[in-house]
């Protein structure tokens, strides 16, 4: 059997999230981003996560005047991005709520939307954003399969999802789900306890790790002794910690960086190349979980 390592998004270290991107003005000239995603590129990072939801579709809207302007960027690039979560305030019925849409229709034309925002003409990954307990599994593989054809899509997957509720939509499809975008932190390790991560391994979905910081509150997790210990050891920063941390784990979870903050995807990529002790790894999930490990 093919190595995880070795399959989707093969030597990707990291995946820079777009999600903030309306938190940095800066950043919003067509020609000013063009030039953030060159420097990024240069870095070797190349995967791009977006989703319908992200500042209500402006985040890719802006992204994708970025690379019309620059049509150069677009084949250098791979774009992940989701649908499925409709927001209370983007809800037009009368009971303004929150709710799933993984339904044929809906991620059909969501497919369309995100190439129209993103001014591409396919998207390397595309992602049911959450499970949805109404979603109907056979024709919404039948949307996905269309969209492969068509080559609006090169790769299906989920986000959220537990095993059996990946293995549901596997089912109805021939086309291999190769991810499966969920939390995982040093605050948020119970997937590797509850069966979850092997069950990602055997049927050999990519985990894309999205808030592997933990929300940036890492700090106020670990013991200041503990960490001016591991900075010492290892010369790495909290950040860079918290990334080695994950990037340890079998499978190679590419971590999804939600921050653009230049110092802080630098770190994050030092985290990448670094490999912590066995005890050290052991010792910071002790520290987060507040016991010992059983």
């Amino acid at each position: 059997m093919t190595s995880q390592a070795t399959g989707y998004l093969a030597n990707t270290p990291l995946i820079l999230g777009m999600m903030r991107l309306l938190d940095h003005p800066q950043l919003h000239a067509p020609k000013t981003l063009a030039a953030w995603i060159e420097s990024q590129l240069e870095r070797g990072l190349d995967v791009f996560d977006h989703a319908d939801i992200y500042g209500d579709g402006e985040c890719e809207r802006l992204f994708g005047e970025a690379l019309a302007a620059y049509p150069g960027l677009r084949d250098k690039i791979r774009i992940v991005t989701k649908t499925g979560i409709v927001l209370a305030h983007q809800d037009t019925s009368q009971w303004q709520t929150k709710h799933y849409r993984a339904e044929a229709k809906h991620v059909s034309g969501a497919i369309d939307r995100a190439l129209g925002r993103l001014r591409v003409e396919q998207v390397d990954t595309f992602l049911i954003h959450r499970p949805d307990p109404l979603m109907d599994a056979e024709p919404v593989a039948r949307v996905l399969e269309e969209a492969v054809s068509a080559g609006k899509v090169r790769h299906i997957g989920v986000s959220n999802f537990r095993p059996e509720q990946w293995r549901w939509l596997q089912k109805n499809t021939d086309l291999p789900l190769v991810c499966n975008q969920a939390e995982l932190s040093l605050t948020h390790a119970e997937p590797l306890f509850d069966g979850t991560h092997e069950a990602q391994l055997s049927d050999r979905l990519r985990w894309l790790a999205w808030s592997p910081l933990g929300g940036g509150k890492l700090a106020g997790h670990l013991p200041e002794d503990l960490l001016e210990t591991a900075r010492e050891h290892t010369g790495l920063s909290e950040t860079s910690l918290a990334i080695a941390w994950i990037s340890q784990i079998p499978g190679q979870p590419i971590p999804v960086l939600g921050s653009m903050n230049d110092d802080r995807i630098k770190a994050a990529l030092e985290g990448c190349n670094s490999v912590l002790p066995r005890t050290l790894w052991f010792a910071l999930l002790e520290a987060v979980r507040g016991r010992r490990v059983p």
